[in-house]
């Protein structure tokens, strides 16, 4: 990585400020590309090269990319609600392409793509992996189909002849996801004391900072036109919730809430933030997701990159920690926290 013009999109994002920060800790010399509206609070402290632009603006690409040799595109879209549908579209396979055909202009060497665990993690007799060939019929929701969209894009360059790896995050937990991220909103609503049950539902999670070294993994190790899935331990919801709970003494939901009876509570809610013009706090996106396990098969990136999984449940105490130091918790929940502690 040392010596070579690096390109991050996505760079003050949650999983994409820790690709960042890896990048530099391996001497790598790093441009980022940030949007005008982009906070930098992730990255600030770090040696970088800022470039303004847009993925949706081609000359600002072709501005960015000028001199470079390696690309991580980790920017994306990743809303489970938007008012207007196009715009996680436009973002994550209209940015995609044209990040793609500036890079190829360019003469990138290397393009790394981050996609995603929930373009292959569909219902299979046997636990999906690299392999499997999920169709765009199977994604639920705009952000799962757009991101599908995007990874053919990038498979196709890369059948064509251009230099594209992808890697594929499960379900990234840690510090840092100042946003928060829509898994990062679930550890809050945990917190906070906001989360009066569960559904039966699960997900692949790794460690945020895991799965960024597993990026570099991939530029090192990873064979173009690849996948790669980057996770750790397959948990469902109320494994989760329980393991939060050990975490931090809070008492864990009891109460398993059918999943029509959250879709039905999902569409209500949605039809009210409608009304009055806010996000949704319940997406119906989200909960149609939960229907599914999401449990995949990991094996492969510790196999042929030598990835390191790590805990997940290390990974949720270190999400726990952060957000605590950072004020994300209400003063009563966080009293009650530290005196679970002293207990």
């Amino acid at each position: 990585m040392s010596g070579e013009k690096t390109l991050v999109t996505g760079a003050a994002g949650f999983l994409g400020s820790h690709v960042t920060r890896q990048l530099v800790a391996r001497g790598a010399d790093v441009r980022v590309l940030l949007r005008p509206s982009s906070n930098n609070r992730a990255i600030a402290d770090l040696p970088l090269e800022y470039f303004t632009g847009d993925l949706r603006d081609a000359a600002s690409l072709e501005r960015a990319l000028a001199g470079v040799q390696r690309v991580f595109h980790v920017a994306a879209d990743y809303r489970l609600w938007a008012k207007r549908s196009q715009d996680i579209y436009d973002s994550n396979v209209g940015g995609t392409k044209n990040l793609l055909e500036a890079a190829k202009r360019a003469g990138v060497g290397q393009f790394i793509y981050t996609s995603t665990v929930a373009t292959i993690a569909v219902d299979r007799s046997e636990q999906p992996n690299e392999s499997t060939d999920a169709k765009l019929a199977e994604m639920i929701g705009h952000y799962k189909r757009s991101k599908w969209l995007a990874e053919k894009e990038v498979l196709d360059a890369a059948r064509n002849g251009f230099p594209a790896i992808v890697a594929m995050p499960t379900t990234p937990v840690g510090p840092w996801d100042w946003k928060p991220t829509p898994t990062g909103k679930i550890i809050l609503d945990f917190l906070n004391g906001k989360m009066p049950g569960y559904v039966e539902t699960g997900l692949n999670f790794v460690g945020v900072e895991e799965c960024a070294a597993g990026h570099i993994l991939v530029a090192e190790r990873g064979m173009v036109g690849e996948r790669y899935l980057l996770g750790s331990q397959n948990l469902t919801l109320k494994a989760v919730l329980d393991t939060l709970a050990e975490i931090t003494g809070l008492p864990a939901p009891t109460l398993k809430i059918p999943h029509r009876l959250a879709l039905g509570v999902a569409y209500a809610e949605t039809a009210f933030s409608r009304l009055i013009g806010r996000e949704p706090q319940i997406p119906v996106e989200g909960v149609k997701i939960g229907q599914h396990m999401m449990f995949v098969d990991c094996a492969r990136a510790p196999r042929e990159l030598g990835f390191q999984q790590g805990s997940a449940t290390a990974a949720f105490e270190r999400a726990v920690r952060w957000y605590e130091a950072n004020g994300y918790i209400a003063p009563r929940r966080a009293k009650k926290i530290h005196q679970a502690k002293a207990a």
